[in-house]
């Protein structure tokens, strides 16, 4: 017999603006007892340096995470080149300092071309991508280091925003790169480039997917209104689960047609797309799930809500 989760049967999406010096696990599971929640998950984890919108799924949209994981991200970062570190961030402890003084914007300008659009990128030992099982990062703790793969990522465009020289050069960026994009390693390989070292001073992500920063709520929000014993308030702070799969197309079905697509079965659904992942709803509006185009035009549940998300 599966074991009862224990908490509230909420759904949605949180979108948290990830305090500095908290994990994405941290956060994620600080969230979940303040909602009283039974079911959450993070998008991708932000490092502790990091700040800005991290989505957490509550409940059913859980099952709509692999979306905004996989969906492309926006940063405001600041690149301090003339210092390296064991991390890539100004977590890790110096490996090597070296003058920048002789460095200026328009020197930084053009070497940023190199790191514009498709690109190969080497992960950082400090990452959590697993090895044999274990965070690359849990390695590089113990002093190991493993060979690993480079990468092919998109740097969508690459902004300097502000400048300020010295022997330590800063530089604020903007960025919007794909899923997988270290942006610590930009900022290595940049001073690498420029034969200064680098590191990821600060770094605040501003976009995830359809999300941007200016929806997202902070944790000091949630610690009041979870201290006044307001769920329902908390509550409206959540998106609707179907905002993860937003880019999709909508299609909407009678009461019908959608008793027997919740039963498993494929239906028809006039002036449908030829193929692909649509979402599907009622024409109420109650969210049900994601379906996919057969062949033969009808339209197959592929994941679907419980209870409307």
């Amino acid at each position: 017999m599966a074991r009862r989760r224990r908490g509230r049967a909420v759904s949605g999406i949180l979108l948290l603006d990830k305090p500095l010096g908290m994990s994405s696990n941290q956060a994620l599971q600080r969230c979940k007892w303040l909602f009283s929640a039974a079911k959450a998950g993070h998008t991708g984890s932000l490092d502790p340096l990091a700040t800005g919108v991290l989505p957490l799924c509550f409940g059913e949209a859980t099952k709509f995470s692999q979306y905004l994981l996989d969906a492309e991200k926006g940063y405001e970062s600041t690149f301090s080149l003339g210092k390296s570190t064991e991390t890539g961030d100004a977590e890790g402890e110096t490996v090597s300092e070296t003058d920048a003084g002789q460095l200026d914007e328009a020197t930084i300008e053009q070497a940023l071309d190199s790191f514009r659009g498709a690109i190969e990128q080497l992960p950082p030992m400090y990452s959590a991508i697993k090895r044999d099982g274990k965070p690359l990062y849990k390695l590089a703790r113990a002093g190991i280091e493993v060979e690993r793969q480079p990468r092919s990522v998109t740097v969508k465009s690459l902004e300097v925003l502000a400048f300020r020289p010295g022997s330590c050069v800063e530089v604020d960026v903007r960025i919007l790169c794909s899923k997988g994009t270290y942006v610590r390693s930009l900022a290595m390989d940049l001073g690498e480039q420029l034969g200064v070292g680098g590191h990821v001073s600060a770094l605040r992500r501003i976009k995830a997917g359809p999300f941007e920063l200016e929806q997202c709520v902070t944790m000091a929000t949630l610690e009041a209104l979870h201290e006044h014993k307001d769920l329902v308030g908390m509550d409206a702070l959540l998106q609707p689960t179907d905002t993860a799969v937003a880019h999709m197309p909508l299609l909407k079905l009678p009461e019908s047609s959608g008793f027997y697509l919740r039963q498993g079965q494929p239906v028809l659904v006039p002036n449908a797309p030829c193929d692909g992942m649509v979402r599907v709803a009622l024409e109420t509006g109650e969210f049900l799930g994601l379906g996919e185009i057969l062949d033969d035009g009808r339209v197959a549940p592929r994941r679907l809500v419980v209870g409307g998300g």
